[in-house]
């Protein structure tokens, strides 16, 4: 008994310490993240607005001081279609006070559309937001979707992922949770 109670916490401070060190970009890319490109230095993201249906203006300073996954999507975007109900599930499953997925339709993506493509692919956790001019997706150089953005809590971009990815699977989901880890050992 004592040996095993001794042995679980080696693994629970191992696990911390994992966690602590940051995160292990490349144990992502070989967990089916492969396409994720870090940046070699964090980066400030846009300040750009963009709108929700109703006309609200937003800007990413909105979830400053959450890890947020920021993804470039469009209606048309059949690789959107297939990644969607990955990011809802993400949001399902990890979203909350200190992380966030923010789904931004960039270019001419009418609500009712949105809407449509939400019901058909099943998404009920994700925001509608609107980039119709797709000025914020040219200030943070998406040139192809769909584009997911990870972003740390100071509003600084740490990495990006070109393509659909399988963000509910495992390599996805420790990889925010050694950046929400990560982030709060900074604060």
């Amino acid at each position: 008994m004592l040996r095993s109670a001794l042995l679980y916490t080696a693994l629970v401070f191992g696990a911390n310490t994992a966690f602590a060190a940051g995160p292990d970009w490349q144990a992502a890319r070989a967990g089916g993240l492969a396409k994720l490109v870090v940046a070699e230095e964090p980066v400030p993201v846009s300040t750009t607005e963009f709108t929700d249906p109703q006309g609200g203006t937003h800007s990413l300073a909105d979830w400053q001081g959450k890890v947020v996954a920021l993804n470039f999507w469009a209606t048309w975007c059949a690789p959107c279609r297939e990644e969607m109900p990955a990011l809802d599930r993400l949001q399902a499953e990890l979203g909350g006070d200190d992380f966030q997925v923010v789904t931004i339709a960039t270019g001419r993506n009418a609500p009712d559309r949105i809407d449509a493509f939400f019901k058909e692919v099943g998404v009920t956790n994700l925001p509608v937001l609107l980039d119709p001019r797709q000025q914020l997706a040219r200030d943070m150089g998406v040139v192809g979707l769909p584009v997911t953005v990870l972003i740390d809590r100071e509003g600084r971009e740490v990495a990006r992922y070109l393509g659909d990815a399988e963000w509910d699977s495992d390599a996805a989901k420790t990889l925010v949770m050694q950046l929400k880890a990560d982030n709060a050992a900074e604060n």
